[in-house]
């Protein structure tokens, strides 16, 4: 196996799990990277990011995990799915993989997604946990944030981890695309957490971080009247201008 998609998953990891960053503590977030159409990798289930190791990534082939998101209507019980988890893991002895392998193996499936992190950055859930969740999900506040967050963010309401957050995300995700054409780079899940997802480790690191950020322009924002928002048309001028896009691509987002 390649090991780049392994040695930039630690890196990833390590960096969403530095403590200063206040993003993930503890067992907190996971990440995954694609390293075939039908492999990839994810943290495993009660490790840490901050000191993720190699031996605590889990090699899971996606077919197996996927027939869990194929029918949305279908009901799994806990002990189903977690057969379904073990059964996904291309080495029988490797670790258990994360309960949000699923929301991993079904974004990786998107074009242009090869990296996906997770986190609970403390200064987004402030937002995630109150009355203004969505209100920072659709709008946009300065134009840096719509180039690492891209032009809107996908929203998903409340719901258990596991299967059931998956299938939210599935859901929201599709919409997305299909209103935009491509796939998001951020993800906010009430009362939860973040998602940010890139072709890259760098992409998703930018995400996550200019996340983090705007989380706290926002708070401040809100406590001195309220986020001025930028207008719709000015948020796609900046998405699709030549400067950005070349910005992007220097910046290996």
């Amino acid at each position: 196996m390649n090991n780049m998609p392994l040695e930039e998953l630690l890196r990833l990891s390590h960096e969403i799990g530095r403590e200063d960053r206040r993003l993930a503590i503890l067992g907190e977030g996971n990440t995954s990277a694609r390293i075939s159409e039908d492999e990839f990798l994810v943290k495993a289930s009660g490790s840490c990011l901050e000191n993720l190791r190699s031996d605590q990534v889990t090699r899971c082939l996606s077919s197996k995990v996927l027939t869990l998101m194929e029918d949305s209507e279908r009901l799994f019980s806990n002990e189903e799915v977690d057969e379904i988890l073990q059964a996904s893991r291309c080495d029988p002895g490797a670790k258990k993989p994360s309960i949000e392998t699923m929301f991993h193996a079904w974004l990786l499936s998107l074009d242009g997604v090869d990296f996906v992190g997770h986190c609970h950055s403390e200064a987004a859930n402030k937002i995630l946990c109150s009355k203004r969740a969505r209100d920072f999900a659709e709008n946009r506040m300065f134009p840096d944030e719509i180039v690492c967050c891209g032009r809107a963010s996908v929203f998903v309401e409340n719901c258990d981890p596991g299967l059931p957050l998956a299938r939210g995300i599935q859901r929201e995700t599709r919409e997305y695309i299909q209103e935009h054409g491509e796939a998001p780079r951020l993800i906010l899940l009430e009362n939860h957490g973040i998602i940010g997802l890139g072709k890259t480790a760098d992409a998703v690191l930018a995400c996550t971080f200019m996340a983090d950020k705007a989380a706290n322009i926002f708070e401040g924002a809100a406590s001195l009247g309220g986020p001025v928002f930028l207008p719709r048309d000015q948020i796609e001028r900046i998405a699709g201008r030549p400067d950005e896009v070349y910005r992007q691509k220097q910046l290996n987002l």
